[in-house]
């Protein structure tokens, strides 16, 4: 299971335009084969009036998927390009389907390579990336005299923050990288000399978006 990845947040599109010749690039995150393979089916029935309509995508926590088509353009100018840009990035579960309308004038090998590679980063900007991380969720209950220090390890921890409540006691709701568990609770443990009543949640993935935890 990974612990921390990058992926596609929603679907997304970006035109640039290259000597006359419109390049489309649709970005979509897939989470199987199959979904890419429609995402794909999808885009060629869409701008079936089109050049070509060049795809890669790239599937799996070690991304173990990776395909990708030049769709009739030279060998090497225009899908791997495309698949360039998710492994540079390291993006998981996406596809992309570049779709060119020539405009008459050749690009030449590298021309077609900076244009393929230029619309999908373009795309996979427009589609916006996620920082996912698989959290571990603790709520942290301590006496009113014990809860400056332990807000204080918290946040020096680099720890999220992620609530507070207050009642008889103050309670913290902490969330941390699944690898730093352990860590936390030892220090918890430490800083209040055991007397910090600890709860564990369901861990989950989750990104953050302007400010708020999306769980996914």
């Amino acid at each position: 299971m990974l612990e921390q990845y990058q992926t596609i947040r929603q679907q997304g599109q970006a035109e640039i335009v290259e000597k006359k010749s419109r390049f489309i690039a649709t970005v979509r995150p897939v989470k199987t084969e199959e979904e890419a393979k429609e995402f794909i089916y999808e885009m060629k029935k869409k701008y079936w009036d089109a050049t070509h309509n060049v795809f890669a995508y790239q599937i799996g926590p070690k991304n173990e998927i990776q395909r990708f088509s030049d769709d009739g353009e030279p060998q090497g100018t225009a899908g791997m390009p495309v698949l360039d840009v998710l492994q540079k990035e390291d993006i998981k579960n996406a596809a992309i389907v570049v779709t060119r309308y020539f405009g008459g004038t050749l690009l030449g090998t590298g021309g077609l390579v900076r244009a393929y590679g230029k619309a999908a980063k373009e795309g996979m900007i427009a589609a916006g990336i996620w920082e996912v991380i698989f959290y571990k969720k603790f709520y942290v209950s301590v006496a009113y005299t014990d809860a400056g220090k332990v807000q204080y390890e918290i946040l020096q921890g680099g720890y999220t923050l992620y609530d507070t409540i207050y009642t008889e006691n103050v309670t913290y709701v902490v969330l941390t990288k699944a690898a730093w568990g352990d860590a936390f609770l030892k220090k918890m443990i430490d800083v209040t000399s055991n007397r910090a009543q600890i709860k564990e949640d369901m861990p989950f993935y989750g990104a953050w978006l302007d400010g708020q935890l999306q769980i996914l």
